[in-house]
């Protein structure tokens, strides 16, 4: 008689519990924003200017070096200046030698001048003296051009930077023979940089994005201007990005950054946790929460990120998804909530 009044006791106490049914953490599915595509970029100027001789010659001295800074007249290549100096000093006696004819003619045409008004000349000699003086001071002129032509030559041996930069690149050596235009050296003015970035064929450019930083800041970038026609090579475009300052002095022209484009949101996407994407079917798929029982829902993969993922699927905003686990799921299983 002690015993069944326990026995009884334990059998009501203890209902039927649903112990093996297990928990699942979930999440409520929330619309995501534009995507942020990952592009690489390189560094530039925003204004990127050519450094080429106005003369033609070969190179004696060379200055600078890549990614060296320059400042506004630091010289930057030097010519042989030989055969220039000779061509000046030819264009400077052949001045002396105009001006000395000249002289002649004048001399001469004055003295005529004199014997005219006595009638010891005929006018038609006058004529022909005044003549070759006008051709003698034209003479002059042209030696003059000359020799202030040889003489900028000199001074053009000379390639001086036209502002202050960062060289970006350096294309010739000393001793090598240069035309007159020819790109020796590339000169990046650091007041504005931009980030280049080349996308890939058909694809819409961005408005905008980002460029992160080391210190978790992130700089705002805007399109500047977009290629008129792809790469024939790559097929890709190239694209120009303006970054809105100030710059931390991390940023270095040429290097290579990794930036963030928003793309334009054509259909509305969702945003998940990657550990609630199942990978076990032929597309990626999630489980959806209902009634106590889970069922899987095909979906799109957008972007993946660090911790979620960006997703279509024919979906509301607000249904519970599992977050964790799904590949321990099967269609149908009963399960248990642990919301988050």
């Amino acid at each position: 008689m002690l015993i069944l009044p326990g026995c009884q006791q334990s059998s009501e106490t203890t209902p039927e519990a649903p112990a093996h049914i297990p928990w699942v953490k979930t999440v409520e599915l929330k619309e995501a924003g534009p995507t942020a595509q990952r592009f690489s970029g390189t560094l530039r100027g925003r204004h990127e200017v050519p450094q080429s001789f106005q003369i033609a010659g070969r190179i004696q001295q060379r200055f600078i070096d890549p990614g060296q800074r320059v400042e506004k007249g630091d010289l930057l290549f030097k010519l042989d200046t030989r055969d220039l100096a000779a061509t000046a000093v030819g264009a400077a006696a052949d001045l002396k030698r105009a001006e000395a004819a000249l002289a002649i003619a004048t001399n001469e045409l004055q003295r005529q001048q004199q014997l005219v008004e006595r009638q010891f000349v005929s006018e038609q000699t006058l004529q022909r003296l005044e003549l070759a003086e006008r051709e003698a001071r034209s003479q002059v002129e042209t030696a003059s051009s000359r020799n202030k032509q040889a003489q900028n030559a000199l001074g053009y041996a000379e390639l001086k930077a036209s502002n202050a930069g960062v060289v970006t690149e350096v294309s010739v050596e000393p001793g090598q023979v240069v035309g007159i235009g020819q790109t020796l050296a590339v000169l990046a003015e650091n007041q504005l940089l931009e980030v280049e970035v080349f996308l890939p064929e058909g694809s819409n450019p961005p408005r905008g994005g980002y460029l992160p930083l080391a210190n978790g800041e992130q700089i705002a970038m805007r399109l500047r201007e977009i290629a008129g026609a792809a790469d024939p090579r790559s097929r890709s475009w190239r694209a120009r990005y303006s970054l809105e300052g100030p710059y931390p002095s991390s940023l270095t022209l040429g290097s290579v950054v990794s930036v963030r484009l928003a793309q334009k949101q054509t259909e509305p996407s969702h945003r998940v946790p990657l550990g609630a994407l199942d990978e076990r079917g032929q597309t990626p798929q999630v489980w959806l929460v209902s009634d106590g029982t889970v069922k899987p829902l095909a979906v799109e993969v957008i972007n993946l990120g660090e911790e979620y993922a960006q997703i279509k699927a024919n979906i509301n905003a607000g249904t519970s998804i599992v977050a964790l686990g799904t590949h321990l799921l099967t269609r149908g299983m009963a399960v248990r909530e642990l919301t988050q």
